[in-house]
């Protein structure tokens, strides 16, 4: 996974260049229109009042700009942004120490909130909802509460499963949104703004090539433009045109749909040894040696958006789809049923 061209996860060694990417106001964010709409008066109305914004929830799947948008929330306000995630919070004198440290109006953007523990969550309760922290000081029959007040913060969370998270934490927060794949459009603004900031000539089609095999994420798409920028400066005279941008996502095995090898081969194991479904997540799983969490939160959500591939009770299920963008053949299996005719 970690090296995966197609990955939405973002690695080490992009993080400081995909900052410089990154838009800093809401009127540089593209696409997620409606997300935008309603984060503009929300952020509004709080300035127009002087108040710190409610908690915000950002779902949907990696890459798409959850992280940027808590960024862009901070920027907006004029107050400091406090990044964490939910696996590096693994006490709940963690979560305390993160909490005293924050200023009056801060936000607090917590990445994989749906990996908090559940000491963790519970203690966040009172901070977000009555900005208290409740300690318990010494043990035994001498052991007393404490309740620590916190200044007026801001959380975002993001996270890739919103149905991992408990209700009670789910209602916490005032906002929640969705964001959804971007279509080719928003991608070619994307990738014309990254190319100028990186100084990269490029015309219209190499542009639409690189858009097209995206996977509707930015993520990708701007680490599918740094790669074919490498492949023109050392086979090309440098500027990235359509003809230079199927070379070199074809060199990266990069198909006209988006999908790479990764992604074959998960249909290719469904088709071939489970004669096109239905199979079990979990063995699904042990048969591609990934993990099941990695097949449901990466895999997935652009197969289905596809229509290659189907969830039912039984399993997932390759459809018809899938069957003719990997030029096979269809048996006849009844367990298809009307999947076919997807």
């Amino acid at each position: 996974m970690a090296d995966r061209i197609l990955s939405p996860e973002v690695s080490e060694e992009e993080a400081a260049l995909d900052s410089s990417l990154r838009p800093r106001r809401l009127e540089e964010y593209i696409g997620q229109e409606k997300v935008k709409a309603n984060l503009r008066i929300l952020i509004d109305a709080a300035k127009g009042r002087g108040e710190t914004i409610d908690h915000v929830l950002l779902y949907g799947p990696p890459g798409l700009g959850k992280t940027t948008l808590s960024m862009i929330i901070a920027s907006e306000m004029g107050v400091n942004l406090k990044t964490t995630s939910g696996p590096a919070i693994e006490h709940a004198g963690d979560l305390a120490s993160i909490l005293t440290a924050l200023q009056p109006g801060d936000v607090l953007f917590i990445d994989e909130i749906h990996r908090l523990s559940r000491v963790v969550e519970e203690r966040l309760y009172s901070a977000m909802e009555d900005f208290a922290l409740d300690l318990m000081i010494g043990k035994g029959p001498s052991a007393r509460s404490l309740r620590l007040s916190l200044p007026r913060f801001t959380v975002v969370g993001a996270t890739t499963r919103v149905g991992s998270l408990t209700a009670p934490l789910r209602d916490r927060f005032g906002a929640i949104y969705r964001l959804d794949f971007y279509d080719p459009d928003a991608l070619q603004q994307i990738l014309r703004r990254s190319a100028g900031i990186l100084r990269v000539p490029m015309d219209e089609t190499g542009v639409q090539e690189i858009a097209h095999r995206a996977r509707g994420t930015p993520r990708i798409a701007n680490r599918l433009l740094k790669r074919v920028r490498d492949y023109a400066q050392v086979k090309a005279d440098g500027k990235i045109t359509g003809p230079v941008s199927e070379e070199a996502l074809a060199a990266l095995e990069v198909d006209k749909k988006g999908l790479d090898q990764s992604d074959r081969t998960l249909l290719l194991t469904i088709i071939q040894k489970f004669d096109g479904g239905p199979v079990g997540l979990e063995t699904l799983a042990a048969s591609t040696s990934e993990e099941s969490e990695t097949i449901e939160d990466v895999y997935e959500p652009y197969l289905l958006q596809l229509g290659f591939l189907a969830r039912t009770p039984r399993g997932r299920i390759a459809t018809r789809l899938a069957y003719e963008h990997l030029g096979l053949p269809m048996p006849n299996n009844p367990a298809q049923g009307s999947l076919w005719t997807i």
